[in-house]
């Protein structure tokens, strides 16, 4: 719809990548009962226009269903089963956390633009999407429908910064005691959390939800261009530690990432969680065209 492409002017999407999004539809794994009417095609059996199947008729059916040409035919009793159309309930939570603010793009600019691209895509297909800052911002999240609202969540998105230093588990806690219906969530984050991320993740899986984790991490931290003697402050919490930059502390620091990532991996996989790390220095039309459709998120 060029009309909504023309009136939207935002950093955070280009007309290019409106462009690309409005022939993508949000994907679950999972069957959701919604409360409108909405444009995707449910894997429930239901009431609509579009045939799906037949099965054998069971006392109690309603009548109205029977193929009466095929009872012709067969001298049996067969219902028509049909594809219903439903809403789907949508939900991306952005990590605003000081230390989200780190590299260049920034890891929340980057997360902001996978939200907000995600969040139109739903919109798209008149899925209700809420797009939500975990902490004190997230209690003006609006809960928009429809194209026409994509103006209303740029402006909130663009409106978050990095310093809501609030837990992971609290944030995501928060959100869900406001949050409508379950559906879709998409929780875009470091993973950069002392009191550790394991209990959002639950939190998440407790409402059966279809859960999707974004690991954004930037360059500089995959692979540090340090060296010499550093004095390192953490961002969080304002912890110092001096250190010597040489070549086998920077392979320990390989290493235990690379251990944080397979972990994070694993809990994942374990819960039915998709995991997938998102360097920022990615282009964010092929993290949303290629690599989420391969991991079923969009189609």
């Amino acid at each position: 719809m060029p009309a909504v492409r023309q009136s939207v002017q935002s950093d955070l999407l280009s007309p290019e990548l409106l462009a690309k999004l409005e022939r993508l539809e949000l994907l679950t794994r999972k069957v959701f009962r919604g409360q409108l009417k909405g444009e995707r095609r449910s894997r429930r059996r239901g009431q609509s226009v579009e045939f799906a199947d037949f099965r054998s008729y069971v006392p109690g059916d309603d009548l109205r269903f029977i193929d009466w040409n095929l009872y012709a035919r067969l001298d049996r009793l067969f219902l028509k089963l049909y594809l219903e159309e439903e809403e789907l309930h949508f939900h991306a939570l952005v990590d605003c956390s000081r230390s989200m603010s780190f590299g260049s793009p920034s890891k929340l600019h980057v997360a902001r633009q996978l939200a907000a691209a995600l969040g139109f895509v739903g919109l798209c297909r008149s899925d209700r999407v809420c797009v939500a800052g975990l902490g004190p911002a997230g209690l003006r999240a609006p809960i928009v429908r429809g194209r026409s609202s994509l103006w209303r969540l740029l402006q909130y998105l663009e409106s978050l910064s990095a310093d809501e230093n609030s837990p992971l588990q609290q944030g995501v806690r928060d959100y869900l005691v406001r949050a409508p219906g379950s559906g879709i969530v998409v929780l875009l984050t470091d993973l950069m959390d002392k009191s550790g991320y394991e209990p959002a993740l639950r939190l998440l899986l407790g409402r059966r939800m279809d859960v999707y984790l974004l690991h954004l991490l930037s360059p500089e931290e995959i692979d540090p261009p340090l060296q010499g003697d550093l004095k390192l402050i953490d961002c969080e919490d304002g912890d110092e530690a001096e250190v010597t930059m040489v070549g086998p502390l920077l392979q320990q620091y390989r290493e235990t990432l690379q251990q944080f990532v397979g972990q994070a991996r694993a809990f994942c996989a374990r819960r039915g969680i998709t995991y997938m790390l998102v360097p920022t220095d990615r282009p964010i039309d092929l993290v949303l065209t290629q690599y989420l459709r391969e991991r079923g998120l969009v189609r």
